[in-house]
């Protein structure tokens, strides 16, 4: 079966970095988009970044614009966020779902990876 583990969470000071890992399984991974989402407490879940299956479009969220960088190897079937120069507000479940070339929603999710941003 499909499956999308995210990983390199954890906390870190406001000014710093981390880069998080989603490793797929079970999927033809080249052919799918890959997304980042994140939801904080009592907020909804929204799109932080967003890249197509050859990595030659990327789309950000107004908010982490040159802050956060997305990207995807996709001979190791992983798809990785550098987010660099944090906030608190940018703490989080932090998730990676794909979703098949030209359909809109996305077909599968990760457990997600929470990243707190200390101030």
């Amino acid at each position: 079966q499909v499956q999308l583990v995210e990983s390199g969470g954890g906390l870190v000071q406001a000014g710093g970095s981390l880069r998080l890992s989603c490793a797929a399984s079970g999927l033809t991974f080249s052919t799918y988009y890959m997304g980042w989402f994140r939801q904080a407490p009592g907020k909804e879940r929204e799109a932080v970044a967003t890249i197509s299956w050859s990595g030659d479009s990327t789309s950000y969220a107004d908010s982490v614009k040159g802050r956060f960088t997305i990207s995807r190897d996709n001979a190791k079937n992983t798809v990785y966020l550098q987010m660099n120069s944090l906030k608190p507000e940018d703490t989080a479940v932090y998730y990676c779902a794909a979703k098949i070339v030209g359909t809109l929603a996305y077909d599968y999710w990760g457990q997600g990876t929470q990243v707190t941003v200390s101030s």
